[in-house]
């Protein structure tokens, strides 16, 4: 599979978009090489209102368009956490299941998890393993 990415940094207004493809063990390898502490602690220095956004990759795979974001900030007791974003087709009822159901793009959000198991679930999905992916979300 082949991916694409973007990075949102703590002091740039705009996201910076990526065109460089790259394959599951490169996604892995940015994810565990990007400097999560240092942009943490200049977010810290930028004080609230300078900051743009929390530091955060997401990748996106090219040929589903699904997507998965990391985006790290400081838990309650000042540690490197993450919260995960999933973007992809999910069926939704449509009024109250009235009409039915239909297909459409939902992003979902988890928060509070390590390095170690946001890299885990990262890794699901770069291998296509959506149904541990969407344990998650239930």
């Amino acid at each position: 599979m082949k991916f694409k990415y973007t990075i949102c940094l703590p002091d740039k207004s705009e996201i910076q978009y990526f065109d460089e493809i790259l394959n599951g063990d490169q996604v892995l390898e940015n994810a565990k090489r990007y400097p999560w502490i240092s942009q943490l602690e200049l977010t810290e220095k930028l004080g609230v209102e300078n900051v743009h956004y929390s530091p955060s990759l997401e990748f996106i795979n090219t040929n589903t368009n699904h997507s998965f974001t990391l985006t790290a900030i400081y838990n309650d007791r000042k540690e490197l956490s993450f919260s995960l974003w999933y973007n992809r087709p999910k069926k939704v009822k449509v009024l109250f299941g009235i009409l039915g159901e239909k297909e459409k793009m939902v992003v979902d959000d988890i928060w509070d998890y390590s390095l170690t198991d946001a890299i885990r679930y990262l890794e699901y999905f770069v291998n296509d393993d959506i149904k541990e992916i969407e344990k998650l979300y239930k």
